[in-house]
């Protein structure tokens, strides 16, 4: 038993450190592949409680689609995600392109430089192709995680004002927030009924706050807020 957790700990302590900057999995398990590594991207390093994220696109030869991603960071506290369009099955051709775009999200305290490496695999649209893989570098580099958790809180808006208020967990940090609204109808809201609700976000130290006001129109009908917190406990 205890060998075991000895182990796992081992394991787990492997997969935190640094591993070579061109040592990208955006190729693993597709035989047919052409990796193509994108430059380091400068990551705004703010340190505000509402960070402001960047995007960057890499595209594939003529003839191929995005079949895997990955990415290398300068330093840990940095969420790394890719915007894929909507469709089933999730699958290149459908959640991909050509092209993709990564946005990447500093959520640290200290680090003065934060950049980020987007890889992506590209595979044959139709057709052959071979093998290319990415060279590796001695530059020392982390693999993505997942530094931000999304906390939510959906509440019911009624005529009115009313503040909703949502705070990240113990030991988290708060490192940006959202809100969006919703209508639970069977059909689409008319402009009138969309117009009847707004909000104005304030984005503090430790909490994200919604100021929701609702027009009369909102008696019958079931109108909703939904508020994010990205929170964090990266350093």
């Amino acid at each position: 038993m205890l060998r075991a957790l000895w182990v796992a700990a081992v394991a787990a302590a492997a997969l935190a450190v640094a591993v070579p900057a061109g040592a990208a999995n955006e190729c693993d398990g597709l035989q047919i592949c052409v990796s193509v590594p994108g430059p380091w991207v400068v990551v705004p390093a703010s340190t505000s409680s509402d960070r402001t994220p960047v995007e960057y696109q890499l595209t594939c030869p003529r003839g191929h689609i995005v079949g895997g991603l990955d990415a290398r960071l300068s330093v840990r506290g940095i969420d790394v995600q890719f915007l894929g369009k909507l469709g089933s099955p999730v699958n290149p051709g459908v959640s991909t392109t050509r092209s993709a775009v990564f946005r990447g999200t500093y959520v640290g305290q200290r680090d003065r430089a934060p950049t980020f490496k987007p890889f992506i695999g590209c595979i044959p649209a139709a057709g052959g192709g071979s093998r290319v893989p990415t060279s590796v570098t001695s530059v020392a580099a982390f693999r993505p995680s997942q530094p931000i958790t999304r906390r939510t809180k959906t509440v019911r808006v009624r005529p009115g004002t009313t503040t909703v208020v949502l705070r990240c967990a113990s030991g988290e940090r708060l490192v940006g927030g959202e809100h969006a609204f919703a209508f639970e109808t069977r059909t689409p809201p008319s402009a009138s009924l969309v117009s009847s609700v707004s909000g104005s976000k304030t984005v503090g130290s430790s909490s994200v706050s919604v100021r929701v006001s609702g027009d009369a129109e909102l008696a019958g009908v079931r109108a909703l807020v939904q508020v994010q917190a990205l929170c964090t406990r990266s350093g």
